[in-house]
């Protein structure tokens, strides 16, 4: 090694240069973070004896939820990596740091933020000229740009669930820490929305059938009550059996429109309380916070690695060069007695 140390003095340097210069066109990432603990949907019974499995560190929670609710929190990160939970989120509006421009997440990504200055002059030099993507952005009908995006979006944005305190964690990484912090919100909100319109989907559907119902219950018994007034003030001065009987009628007909009106406005009420009952709460456990300190890249580290592996390479080769890697490989394992 000393009789190659000049190989050394040469290979260590240049191999540091390149190094540094590569880690230093590379642009600084942040990553945000938002912790949230989701409402279960078991039974208040079973309460107690979910808590005391979930000291022995057994996941109870989502075995007793999974007989009502499909939608386990174990689900949440296959949710979030769908295609319609992705196209939602590259619709917001996001505001990059020392601008006061305002764009969608979409436009803010195809414009590629922050790239290193030799991925740019690479395409420039020998990329393809296309042509401007303007298709709306459809889920169903996605170009192949917007299918590129959407996957970048999947690399940017990840979401992980404790298995045993169902504990929510969506972690956001971009080059911009004001982009960053805005897209872990909107992912959180996007996901209890998502959630939300899930679990309230059937009541949802049943308070839009009973207000139809309330709706043409009330214009029924006004038109009844409208029918006996008129009627009633047409003939206010007879004295006939006939007009008597079909007064009567007109108002038992109005005492029944006005029962039934009575009954289905008790449905409805009954209907918003069963949504607001399956609407699910969220307890926000880490709120959002711009970050200061870059997540990276470690770029001393990196130097620091390349450079002892570089050393390594260069030792095997200078052994090989010398004969000696040889020998050291065909060296009989002594054997114990």
């Amino acid at each position: 090694m000393l009789k190659h140390k000049k190989l050394y003095m040469i290979v260590l340097p240049v191999i540091f240069l390149f190094t540094a210069l590569y880690m230093l066109s590379l642009p600084n990432y942040y990553n945000c973070t938002v912790k949230l603990s989701p409402e279960l949907s078991g039974n208040r019974s079973s309460g107690s004896l979910a808590s005391l499995a979930s000291g022995l560190g057994i996941d109870l929670g989502s075995a007793i939820s999974s007989t009502s609710d499909a939608l386990r929190p174990a689900l949440y990160p296959e949710l979030m990596a769908s295609v319609d939970f992705k196209a939602e989120l590259l619709k917001v509006k996001v505001k990059p740091k020392n601008t006061d421009a305002e764009l969608t997440y979409y436009d803010y990504l195809k414009n590629g933020p922050n790239s290193p200055w030799w991925s740019s002059a690479i395409k420039k030099i020998f990329g393809r000229s296309s042509k401007v993507d303007t298709a709306k952005l459809d889920p169903h009908r996605m170009t192949k740009r917007q299918t590129a995006i959407a996957r970048l979006v999947g690399k940017k944005v990840s979401c992980s669930v404790n298995k045993k305190t169902s504990l929510i964690t969506i972690s956001v990484e971009d080059y911009d820490p004001e982009v960053c912090t805005t897209i872990a919100d909107s992912a959180m909100v996007l996901l209890q929305r998502f959630i939300t319109n899930y679990r309230t989907r059937k009541a949802r559907v049943d308070l839009e059938h009973n207000q139809k119902m309330h709706d043409e219950a009330k214009a029924l018994y006004e038109k009844a009550c409208q029918d006996y007034a008129q009627y009633t003030d047409a003939n206010m001065n007879s004295f006939l059996e006939e007009v008597r009987q079909k007064r009567l009628n007109k108002e038992t007909e109005m005492q029944l429109q006005r029962t039934i009106y009575q009954q289905v406005s008790a449905r409805l009420k009954q209907a918003e309380m069963k949504v607001q009952e399956d609407t699910p709460a969220f307890a926000v456990v880490q709120a959002s916070t711009v970050p200061v300190r870059k997540t990276g890249p470690k770029r001393s580290i990196i130097c620091v690695v390349v450079l002892i592996l570089t050393f390594i390479a260069t030792t095997i080769y200078i052994f090989y060069k010398e004969g000696d890697l040889k020998a050291l490989l065909s060296k009989p394992v002594p054997q114990q007695s």
